[in-house]
């Protein structure tokens, strides 16, 4: 299993966002970091599966 960095940060609105650098696009938002958790994960997996990794 792959290893990354997840930047995230929380907009004025209170919304969480989170993007791995090393995976351009790689990005989510979400109201609660229980959330989020799921989301990154969900994101980097599709983008593991659409580039062949």
């Amino acid at each position: 299993m792959r290893e990354f960095t997840v930047v995230i940060e929380q907009d004025e609105d209170g919304i969480y966002v989170a993007s791995i650098p090393e995976l351009p696009g790689c990005h989510t938002q979400v109201k609660t970091l229980d959330e989020l958790s799921r989301r990154i994960k969900e994101a980097i997996e599709y983008l593991e599966v659409k580039s062949g990794k």
